[in-house]
């Protein structure tokens, strides 16, 4: 009895442990394959995030990081059942070879189902994936603190509501006909699989009662045979388990294949300190992924060192995408980029973006503090406190800093607790701030006050032209008062430079 309280204890024990194991590695997994999803993703290029296809093995690979922990453990427990497998199956060969036969085509059926069902599921997953992309908007829209102001004004709940409604019914429909599906032909194979064991059981209880094996050697070979249909029906559905968490871990290891086209090259060139020549467009010309419409066609201008120059044009004239193609987050479709007289691609182009600072109009209010958020500029310097006060001054952000409760290290927007939201205004200050921050030799002004009224228009330019002294710059303005600071005026028409 004493040998048996400390099996019983040390198996609890054991349990436990195995348990916490399994607990404390599913969160590193979790952690650690979230983190390598987040390192590969920042490695790709900017078109990848502009195809739908793209956010679709995204989420499927993100899924995947918080559901397929326990594949491993279920691998363990399969070698441990098949070492548990040994002891009845010698038991039942000893007393008549030919029930392992019967054992086998009696689990068989429900395997090949579980199976077949399983890829079922997983395709119905991958075909899935965009509309469930979708409700995931709608339902990200009809609760949002950015898009509750319209949809309370335009009284857009019972549209949303409709449209989520709808998609969430023809999901379910699908889901429900593969379930009964899966529910009536699961049945039909258990019964299959049952009517073969209790047939094979029964063969052995008739030997018994005819009196070929006595009542004492029944007693081993049937619980012998019991034991092994149940262990193989458990490992039957384990296998059909693996096999199917097989399946959608593949979603996770195809987003790793997807790969940049726009990397670094063997002996990669580092940009001049300072530029020697500057920039020089050759008759380039550039489409969008996917698209037969030149976005840029015949683009040849140069911008030497300490030059600057605005471009102006209709939107969709193609102002951004030249200097887009200038941070090389795009390649031209034809014609060459040149930077100091070698092409743009021979530069490594984590170096090439370290030497360019850029406010885009559509910049990110990051919910973070407001030293984060200047700090965005130069992340490297998120603890400089002096030079993050320095950008704000600079920038015309300090004023609004100030006053807040915890000043710079307030949280911005609404998203946590405590957090304080700007004006578009004093937003645009913050992201005008983060130039400050950089120092890069090439500075990209796209609408940067697009947002602020004529005092702080004036203001602000008053700190950019001190900013930009001695450096390249590219101004995108539709205002007059932003274009007079440059050196040239390049006008954008339909793609083209005129």
């Amino acid at each position: 009895m004493g040998i048996e309280l400390a099996i019983a204890i040390i198996g609890d024990v054991l349990r436990r442990a195995v348990g916490l194991a399994d607990t404390l590695l599913g969160m590193l997994f979790t952690n650690q394959s979230t983190i390598e999803l987040m390192r590969h993703a920042a490695l790709l290029d900017l078109y990848h995030f502009e195809e739908p296809t793209f956010y679709d093995k995204l989420e499927k690979a993100r899924q995947q990081t918080n559901v397929r922990t326990a594949l491993l453990s279920e691998l363990l427990l399969q070698a441990q059942g098949f070492v548990s497998l040994i002891s009845p199956a010698v038991g039942v060969i000893a007393f008549s070879p030919w029930l392992i036969v019967i054992l086998v085509v009696a689990v068989l059926p429900s395997f090949i189902g579980e199976t077949y069902f399983n890829r079922k599921r997983y395709s119905l997953y991958g075909w899935w994936t965009p509309q469930r992309r979708q409700l995931d908007y709608i339902r990200y829209v009809g609760a949002s603190a950015q898009t509750a102001k319209e949809v309370k004004i335009f009284n857009l709940s019972d549209f949303l509501i409709a449209c989520y409604d709808e998609l969430s019914k023809i999901f379910y429909q699908h889901s429900a006909k593969l379930s009964v599906r899966t529910s009536i032909f699961g049945a039909l194979f258990f019964l299959l699989g049952t009517l073969a064991y209790y047939g094979a059981y029964g063969t052995i209880l008739w030997q018994a009662v005819q009196g070929a094996i006595s009542i004492e050697q029944l007693t081993f070979p049937a619980g012998s045979f019991l034991r092994l249909r149940e262990l193989l029906q458990e490992q039957m559905n384990r296998l059909a388990s693996i096999a199917s968490q097989a399946m959608y871990l593949q979603d996770y290891f195809e987003f790793f294949d997807i790969q940049p086209q726009i990397k670094a090259p063997e002996n990669a060139l580092r940009v001049n300190q300072p530029l020697q020549s500057g920039f020089v467009f050759e008759n380039v010309g550039f489409r969008y992924p996917g698209s037969e419409k030149w976005a840029i066609r015949h683009a040849s201008f140069a911008l030497r060192p300490g030059e600057k120059i605005a471009l102006v044009g209709e939107n969709g004239a193609g102002k951004t995408t030249l200097v887009k193609l200038m941070a090389r987050l795009y390649d031209p479709t034809e014609g060459r980029i040149l930077l100091d007289g070698k092409d743009l691609r021979d530069y490594d182009p984590a170096d090439l973006r370290e030497n360019i600072g850029v406010i885009f109009q559509d910049f990110v209010r990051y919910s973070m503090t407001a030293a984060e958020n200047i700090a965005i500029g130069s992340i490297n310097d998120c603890e400089n406190e002096p030079q993050i006060a320095d950008a704000a001054r600079k920038s015309l952000a300090e004023p609004l800093i100030e006053p807040l409760p915890l000043r710079y290290q307030q949280m911005l927007g609404k998203r946590f607790s405590e957090g304080i939201d700007l004006s578009g205004g004093e937003w645009q200050k913050i992201s005008i701030a983060r130039a400050y921050m950089r120092k890069a030799q090439l500075l990209i002004l796209d609408e940067p006050t697009a947002a602020l009224d004529a005092r702080a228009e004036h203001e602000v330019f008053v700190r950019f032209s001190e900013l930009m002294q001695g450096n390249d710059a590219v101004l995108i303005s539709h205002r007059f008062s932003t274009v007079r600071m440059a050196d040239r005026i390049l006008y954008l028409e339909k793609g083209e430079l005129k």
